[in-house]
């Protein structure tokens, strides 16, 4: 049996006038590449407090946990060295203006409309994304079992 753990990621839909904010990553993991404010949950921490700290240390604004519904759960194989499970949760009601809090992993942050994403985002938050826009809300990715969606019944 293997040692390995699966990390959990947080990532948030901030989502107005029909568009969502998204971060241009740096660096070795996507770098210049589209992503969703996102991050790894800390120990001792639930999902919600760490997509609203996530958000706030990444893009300044404060979401209340309250404020956060889930809409998406990705199982993702081959995104690093270990697997993860993604969490994604919409958030349309937050207090501040987005800003770049982390210009030395971020290059840029931009609106985005929902229906004409860029074409270069990051397969793993692109498919989250793709989840909440139908509705779907668990997926696998990169694992040879991949069987797609899971309808909702089961």
């Amino acid at each position: 049996m293997s040692d390995q753990h699966t990390i959990i990621d947080v990532h948030v839909l901030l989502v107005r006038d029909n568009q969502v904010l998204l971060t241009q990553r740096r660096g070795s993991y996507g770098g210049g590449m589209w992503h969703l404010p996102s991050g790894k949950l800390d120990a001792g921490e639930s999902v919600l407090a760490a997509a609203a700290r996530e958000t706030y240390e990444e893009v300044g604004v404060t979401v209340a946990p309250i404020d956060l519904r889930h809409v998406h759960t990705l199982h993702v194989a081959g995104s690093g060295p270990a697997p993860r499970l993604g969490m994604f949760f919409e958030a349309r009601v937050w207090t501040g203006e987005p800003t770049n809090r982390e210009p030395e992993k971020c290059s840029e942050i931009s609106w985005f409309p929902l229906d004409a994403l860029p074409s270069n985002v990051i397969p793993y938050p692109l498919v989250g994304i793709q989840g909440f826009l139908s509705g779907t809300t668990f997926d696998v990715i990169g694992w040879r079992e991949q069987a797609g969606p899971c309808p909702a019944s089961i």
